[in-house]
């Protein structure tokens, strides 16, 4: 019996190799470990005792005696007993050897704790936000003069390197390859025969197909050696520059023999190994990672700009150069600290413009007048929520707050995310999401961070309008990389809006336009607000879902409601001042 067991154990391993998948008939090879249900659902594993209940990946701060002694961190406590009876619950300081109390109420059903997260349509009184403590969050980046303490300090741990040469070679070399791979057309379907045991084996050998092709391309004389020998751990370091995702999973790494990730070089690891963190604490790395505007300004003024920024460079290089790091390292760190800020400028300064359009215009309170009221009512103008003036006002004025507060953090957001799609110990799931088939896969990390900046935005408003939900992972946003996506989308709407209003006396300035406007408008000044009213109307009116109950105030309907007017915007009857200053089109083509 033994010896059976291990010839057949013998057979299957010898059966499952590189060479055998790689060979004429890869049909006949099975992963010996995989199961059928490949795509069915990860049961939920009991949280890890000392840590949040509800995140499951941060340590327990805080413990609520009236949810049955569970434990929370700071900001899942706060975000769970925002509304509703569970803000008066009582709260105790965690301690690692507290104990059960035997009179608490049962915890409440997953049931109960959707319904405080649920979207609140209606006209119920605000929410006033409150919280035990304030998450670090880095504010905006510093001016020349001003006190900047450890802002370049924390934020150049999420900066990434500006590639070199070689690497934009290598990255033009991988878009090709991309584009050109049915990779996905393979490997995520849900055909016949594909169980995962034959989904493991196309895996490989798709990776593999791409990988060599990868290093042929790049160098002629290694990739021929790895035609020959196959031996892609030969070539480990080319590999670990463009691969990830997929080349993660343990049985590519198994007979693969090596790992095809490595982290990504922020300007902090590369200072820190040479030991020249102080760099990012001398002063003049403010007018060295200073972006110079020019709109508006004379030459001269430029001219000026540019000089200090290049002769704060070189001090900075000649002064901290050493074995370990080069002058060319140190200004490639300086500048990528200055793409930061261009990102910066063009992300996140709309999301600034837009509230002080909303508060330059409109009155927090009351309208003015009909022309000047935000408010919208449920089915009407495709409405799907109702907000008289001052609550879509306050609604509006939150959502542009959250919307900067992300995309001021996108950078720390993108480091998460790829930790979280290339854990090891998170994997996907292919589901139908209702937008085709997709990778369902939880966000631990990333969805942590997005917590707390909601938490921070929530802080800075005072008051909350509508629901706290925030998807990830689910049929909505399915993983982390979708997140990403979704939110670095919010420049492509906001700044054609700002441009096109910025673009507005200028195109006042001929004679037949300025007639066209008072005409058609009566002014320049009504023209602008009748952008902006119907913008702030129906760019939050909770809807574009493909129903009704994943429309409405959640944190990510917000933004569905906005790419909704935008795809409304030729029926709009100011579309032509759009198309008189500039406009295009919605795709980051300004």
């Amino acid at each position: 019996m033994d010896a059976t067991d291990g010839t057949a154990s013998s057979s299957t391993a010898s059966k499952f190799s590189l060479e055998n998948i790689l060979g004429d008939e890869p049909d006949s090879v099975e992963h010996p470990k995989a199961d059928d249900n490949w795509d069915e659902e990860i049961p939920d594993k009991a949280p890890v005792e000392g840590y949040c209940i509800e995140c499951e990946d941060q340590p327990a701060d805080l413990l609520c005696v009236s949810c049955g002694s569970d434990p929370y961190c700071g900001v899942c406590w706060a975000s769970q007993h925002r509304k509703g009876s569970r803000k008066t619950h009582t709260v105790k300081k965690f301690t690692p050897k507290a104990e059960t109390q035997p009179d608490a109420p049962p915890s409440p059903s997953k049931a109960a704790q959707m319904d405080v997260d649920a979207d609140s349509d209606d006209d119920e009184d605000w929410e006033r936000v409150t919280t035990a403590s304030a998450p670090v969050v880095l504010s905006a980046q510093p001016v020349v003069g001003e006190k900047f303490g450890d802002w370049f300090f924390e934020r150049s741990k999420f900066i990434p390197l500006r590639l070199t040469l070689t690497e934009r070679k290598y990255l033009r070399l991988l878009e090709a390859a991309l584009s050109v791979s049915e990779y996905t057309d393979k490997i995520d379907t849900l055909g016949f025969g594909q169980s995962k045991a034959k989904r493991i084996v196309h895996q490989i050998r798709e990776l593999c197909a791409i990988m060599s092709g990868l290093v042929l391309s790049a160098d002629y004389k290694q990739g021929q050696e790895l035609f020959q020998d196959r031996d892609f751990a030969a070539n480990d370091e080319f590999y670990q520059t463009i691969l990830s995702s997929d080349s993660q999973t343990p049985e590519v790494k198994e007979l693969l023999s090596f790992s095809c990730v490595k982290p990504i070089r922020t300007v902090y690891t590369v200072l820190e190994e040479a030991g020249a963190l102080d760099l990012l604490r001398e002063e003049i790395i403010v007018v060295a990672t200073k972006e110079i505007y020019s709109e508006g300004r004379p030459r001269r003024d430029i001219q000026k700009d540019i000089k200090a920024k290049e002769r704060a460079i070189e001090t900075l290089a000649s002064r901290y150069e050493r074995k370990d790091l080069s002058q060319e390292n140190i200004r490639q760190c300086l500048y990528s600290i200055g793409d930061n800020h261009s990102f910066l400028r063009a992300n996140r300064d709309p999301c600034e413009r837009m509230i002080s359009y909303l508060k330059q215009y409109f009155q927090p309170t009351q309208a003015k007048d009909s022309k000047s009221s935000l408010a919208i009512r449920s089915g009407k103008g495709g409405a799907r929520l109702s907000h008289d003036h001052s609550k879509q006002y306050a609604y509006v004025l939150q959502s542009l707050t959250l919307w900067r507060e992300i995309l001021h953090d996108m950078f720390h957001l993108w480091s998460l995310a790829e930790q979280d799609l290339l854990s090891e110990s998170v994997g996907y799931r292919l589901r139908d999401t209702g937008q085709g088939l997709n990778r369902v896969q939880s966000c631990p990390k990333t969805s942590r961070m997005m917590h707390t900046i909601l938490n921070k935005a929530q802080r800075s408003v005072g008051t909350w309008i509508g629901s706290s939900v925030i998807h990830m992972g689910d049929h909505n946003v399915p993983n982390a990389l979708l997140f990403i996506d979704k939110y670095t989308q919010i420049y492509r709407i906001l700044l054609p809006i700002c441009n096109t209003l910025q673009q507005i006396p200028s195109i006042e300035s001929k004679p037949a336009l300025k007639s066209y406007i008072e005409d058609e408008f009566g002014s320049s000044e009504n023209l602008v607000r009748e952008i902006l009213g119907d913008f702030f109307r129906h760019g939050f009116d909770g809807s574009g879902a493909d129903n009704f109950f994943d429309a409405g105030s959640c944190i990510d309907g917000r933004l569905t409601s906005a790419w909704n007017w935008c795809s409304s915007l030729e029926k709009k009857r100011y579309f032509p001042i759009f198309l008189l200053g500039g406009f295009v089109g919605f795709d980051g083509e300004w």
